[in-house]
């Protein structure tokens, strides 16, 4: 693991979303699509996600990256997590994973293209 990569935030609308973060980080979206709006800041991707809420976020989640979602997944499961996404291919190389914690807190994974 080497840390966190990516921070993503639940929004309602994605169009005043992205200005807003625009604004608050001062830079373009490298990516900007009807579901996902992303912007990088040297090693540190800032995504807006407008399906957030629909997947029980309630505020930004961090990721941490990972050699292998999957298995580092199973790895929080068995170490008393919830599986809440399965591994998933996102597009771009990408494969996230989301758990939550035995306090409720969600715990995102992300495993860069290979």
């Amino acid at each position: 693991m080497t840390g966190c990569s990516l921070i993503v935030f639940p929004v309602s609308n994605l169009k005043s979303a992205t200005k807003l973060y625009r604004t608050l980080l001062g830079t373009e979206p490298y990516v900007e699509q009807d579901h996902y709006v992303g912007f990088r800041l040297g090693e540190l991707e800032v995504g807006l996600d407008p399906q957030g809420h629909h997947r029980g976020s309630t505020g930004a989640l961090a990721y941490w990256s990972v050699d292998d979602a999957a298995a580092r997944l199973q790895a929080l499961v068995d170490a008393g997590a919830e599986k809440v996404q399965d591994a998933t291919a996102i597009g771009y190389g990408k494969i996230i994973a989301i758990a939550k914690d035995a306090d409720g807190s969600m715990i995102g994974l992300v495993q860069a293209p290979k």
